[in-house]
């Protein structure tokens, strides 16, 4: 089946009710299979089959509840739903200047304190009439639609309770103005609360600019990501260098870089050295050394030299690209905890609605005099402070953050499920090579044998010269060594390998040999020492005697044994699974600081090694390359990646490190666990916020102490619970993590 994903921005959903019904009408869509909307950053994640439907069509489905869906060209990294975003915070910031204009004339002319003060013209009804219809029908023209098309889709959301709530006071008010008998015969006085309707709308649009721009901030990971993508790049044409629009370059263009400029694509290094600045996108924020044959990242800063470089991978195929899209799916993906809120949400809304219907009838059938007058205010009271803004901000605002500052350290969380998990995270479990180990043999050892006066590099020269041609790794490690300390390598004449042993061949009219220790007749003393110590040895001598030792080990990653040691100070238990025999893989336990070792565990065993850890109650981790350990990473609890070069779409796995620095694991577990806090902190106020105010609200109260909640302040608690949500994810930002 042709299964795609797509990730679109949704523009106009104001609660997260409107998340669940457009959640809800997806995943009926035939075609689509999955769907996750997330409110926070107003995105549906969708998975579907390209034969039955595709975006055009979902984006139908989407627009038919009253929302705007942003499909954008994949091929762009711009980011159309922050352009939205940015239109929708000027046109909030207008509409709440004029409702407040109007709230404030209306307040002046009305309330028995001010309305003395207040000039003649200011104090006619029809003129009151006409502002607030103003407010109530162009300022609140949204939330109309939005009630209409969830009509039309029989589902209901916040903008269904603020337009019943507002509409219930303005139409009454306009009945007190043109028909004032009909109020009198009811026992009323005929007042008319144009300014509750007012208000109550101002202060709604006031708490959606302040919720709107507060929910900017939480997405600044994606920004500084976005604003990496330089707009030209200069490439060599024809011996010339000009300056293109970087839509414009292909793969194998050459590119020159200069000092202070921006990596406009994934590519080599053909000439030249700098210094390369890659901490947005790897979190290291040591620069890194480039020379001929390196590689280099799209958005990462050239400090130093001027290179020329060859265009690998341009446009979507860049690191840069699959790291936003990989942080964007993480912050469009939802959390486990909020299927809870997911289904309250769902409910909430009409029950919401019966809540009111009951507030009124009480009130009217058993409520002082004037009753309808109280009845009427106390149930725009419920409506209006039950919108569950809060309740559908708690989650995915925390997830925001959290994942976009993971981003920011090099730690690119897959999915909201990985970040939720990992904090309950007891064991990790490490692959060795190309994890625990750089996964490049390199030379440690060389120790002159018998012969004192034979020196280092004179081994050295013997060995690279036995070894020049050869494609084996050890042989690949000593050519490598030859290389770096520049060895004379000399011409080997009646060469011949020796297989499963080693090789042999003249060198000057003298035959010598390289291998294994058991091509020679005597055996060191010092062999057993370094195999001991987890290394590769090689011999090179005569065929009478050995000359020398090379010794050869796939050497530890710096962050290794500081990243076992903070694990372990967080009450984290590890092990070593490695396909090595139990001697290698004792050693390089012990130089890291793990005791526990699975040693010659073939790649496909790997997954029954987690299971076994997971049967002794542990919750796992596994670290791994993210190529020959994918069995074992979709296994455990928590699968972490190493970034393979640049492709860091690691599908096996929940997390990736980017910077293949080992000691952002437990940075990972750390920012887990302080995202969680939050989460849990956000429900218990959206959920305390509700449970206690929506009785006040109904004026349980009043029997007791005569205190109502007025519709005014209503709105006001309403507004303030969902900043208060979003401000306190955002101090997921002032963690130290380090």
């Amino acid at each position: 089946m042709p299964t795609r994903s797509i990730t679109i921005p949704i523009a106009g959903m104001h609660c997260a009710s409107c998340a669940v019904n457009i959640q809800r009408l997806l995943q009926r869509n035939p075609g689509v299979s999955t769907a996750s909307v997330n409110y926070a950053t107003e995105k549906a994640s969708i998975v579907y089959d390209s034969a039955q439907t595709d975006p055009q069509q979902i984006s139908a489905v989407i627009e038919k509840l009253g929302y705007k869906a942003l499909i954008t060209n994949p091929d762009e990294l711009v980011d159309v739903r922050q352009q939205a975003k940015d239109r929708e915070i000027v046109v909030l910031k207008n509409k709440f200047l004029l409702s407040a204009l109007v709230s404030a004339l209306l307040l002046w002319a009305t309330l028995p304190l001010l309305m003395q003060t207040a000039p003649l013209p200011l104090k006619n009804s029809y003129l009151h009439f006409f502002l607030a219809s103003l407010v109530q029908f162009w300022v609140g023209r949204d939330f109309y639609r939005s009630t209409w098309a969830s009509l039309k889709n029989r589902t209901a959301n916040m903008d269904t309770l603020i337009t019943i709530g507002t509409t219930v006071a303005y139409l009454y008010s306009v009945l007190v103005i043109f028909l004032p008998q009909v109020i009198s015969r009811l026992g009323v006085t005929p007042e008319p609360y144009f300014d509750t309707s007012v208000t109550i709308i101002a202060l709604i649009i006031l708490g959606k600019f302040l919720e709107a721009r507060a929910r900017g901030q939480t997405s600044q990971a994606i920004k500084k990501l976005i604003g990496l993508q330089p707009k030209t790049a200069r490439v060599v044409r024809a011996g010339k260098e000009v300056d293109i629009p970087i839509s414009e370059v292909v793969v194998g263009d050459q590119l020159r870089l200069r000092p202070g400029e921006k990596v406009p694509v994934d590519g080599v290094v053909l000439s030249g050295e700098t210094s390369v600045d890659e901490s947005l996108v790897t979190g290291e924020s040591i620069p890194v050394y480039k020379h001929a044959d390196d590689t280099v990242i799209t958005g990462t800063l050239n400090t130093t030299g001027t290179i020329l470089i060859r265009a690998q991978k341009i446009g979507r195929d860049t690191m840069l690209a699959q790291i936003i899209r990989l942080v964007e799916q993480a912050q469009a993906s939802r959390a486990p905890i909020q299927k809870l809120v997911d289904v309250i949400s769902s409910y909430f809304v009409p029950v919401v609605l019966m809540l009111s219907v009951t507030t009124f009838a009480v009130w009217y059938a058993f409520g002082p005099a004037p009753a309808l007058l109280f009845a009427l205010l106390n149930t725009v009271a419920v409506l209006i402070i039950a919108c569950p803004c809060a309740l559908g901000l708690a989650t995915p605002t925390a997830l925001v953050v959290g994942t976009g500052l993971a981003a920011q350290h090099g730690i690119l969380v897959r999915d909201a499920q990985s970040l939720e998990i990992a904090h309950r995270v007891n064991h990790v479990i490490f692959d060795k090579t190309g994890t625990l180990t750089e996964g490049k043999p390199v030379v440690t050892d060389i120790i002159s044998v018998n012969d004192k006066r034979l020196t280092t590099n004179q081994l050295l020269s013997l060995a690279a010269s036995l070894e020049t041609g050869s494609e084996h790794p050890l042989a690949q490690a000593i050519l490598q060594a030859a290389e770096k300390s520049a060895v004379t390598v000399s011409a080997v004449t009646h060469f011949k390998s020796l297989a499963g042993r080693g090789v042999e061949g003249k060198i000057h009219d003298t035959k010598y040999l390289l291998g294994a220790p058991q091509m020679f007749s005597s055996i060191p003393p010092q062999v057993s020492r370094l195999e001991k110590q987890g290394k590769t040895v090689v011999l090179v001598g005569t065929p009478t005697r050995v000359l020398g030792i090379i010794a050869i080990a796939d050497t530890l990653r710096p962050s290794a044994k500081h990243a076992i040691n903070l694990l372990h100070r967080q009450g984290i238990e590890t092990s070593l699974v490695t396909g090595d025999n139990p001697r290698t893989a004792s050693a390089i336990a012990s130089q890291v600081g793990i005791t526990r070792f699975f040693a010659q565990v073939l790649p496909a065993d790997k997954e029954k090694t987690v299971r076994q850890l997971q049967a002794e109650n542990k919750i796992v981790a596994m670290v791994g390359d993210g190529i020959n350990d994918a069995p074992a990473l979709a296994a455990a609890d928590v699968g972490i990646a190493m970034a393979s070069g640049t492709d860091v779409a690691m599908e096996s796995a929940g997390i990736t490190l980017v910077n293949k620095d080992l000691t952002t694991i437990p940075l990972a577990l750390k920012l887990s666990r302080a995202t969680l806090r939050t989460i849990k902190a956000n429900l218990f106020w959206a959920f305390a916020y509700n449970i206690v105010l929506i009785p006040v609200a109904a004026g349980v109260l009043y029997p007791f102490t005569r205190i109502l909640l007025s519709p005014i302040l209503a709105s006001a608690a309403m507004a303030t619970s969902s900043v208060s949500v979003v401000a306190n994810s955002l101090l997921l930002k002032r963690i130290r993590l380090t």
